[in-house]
């Protein structure tokens, strides 16, 4: 039990950092810290998994092309504000309910959804994040949370039953929606950090998923 705890860390982690990304553009200082030996051994370390080492390495190509890049924080922020913060039409709203029900439509039902799952689990979503519910950032946010607090739990039946609730969220709250998210990332976003970004949002949560079913083989 004390293994899966320590890789439940481990999982929830990996989704703060992922919710981070997409909640709002990096600083200076953030941005230094890619470049840092430690944030590049934790990239290496997961591109060592088969399903995730394409997209980290989409990823690792475009932090070392931002290091040549000209005004490289304000630039990010830029494709930032592009992306995630203007229209759908040329960007990749990063809301459940741009790519669930009427296409290409905001509507209240993942969002309200969403809250109801909050509310009934008692997670706070960050007040610096004054985001409708179903905004990626805070379903990712609150999966690592979920995780966490199964780590509470010590019998291995109370685990199981924590492991397929995580694996509905996944199934419902994100693989719903998430792909075609990431398809629109890589047809707007020209410098490619934050396509590669969302791809390996994707494969990480694709290779969660065969974890919490079992199929870790």
């Amino acid at each position: 039990m004390q293994e899966i705890k320590a890789f439940n860390e481990q999982r929830a982690e990996i989704y703060w950092w992922l919710s981070s990304l997409f909640a709002k553009e990096l600083t200076t200082e953030e941005l230094d810290k890619y470049h840092s030996p430690e944030i590049r051994a934790f990239l290496t370390g997961l591109g060592e998994n088969a399903t995730l080492t394409q997209a980290i390495e989409s990823l690792v190509d475009a932090l070392n092309r931002l290091q040549v890049r000209e005004d490289a924080q304000l630039e990010l922020s830029a494709d930032f504000c592009d992306l995630f913060l203007k229209t759908d039409k040329h960007g990749a709203l990063p809301y459940a309910s741009m790519y669930i029900g009427e296409s290409g439509l905001l509507n209240d039902k993942p969002a309200q959804e969403m809250a109801e799952l909050l509310s009934k689990h008692s997670i706070a979503v960050d007040e610096n994040l004054n985001e409708p519910a179903d905004h990626l950032a805070i379903e990712l946010d609150f999966l690592g949370n979920l995780i966490i607090r199964s780590n509470e739990l010590e019998a291995e039946a109370h685990m199981n039953r924590a492991f397929e609730e995580q694996a509905r969220f996944i199934e419902g709250f994100l693989l719903s929606w998430v792909p075609q998210f990431v398809t629109k990332c890589q047809q707007h976003d020209e410098f490619g950090f934050y396509a590669a970004a969302a791809r390996l949002l994707e494969a990480f949560i694709r290779l969660d998923l065969t974890y919490l079913k079992g199929d870790q083989a």
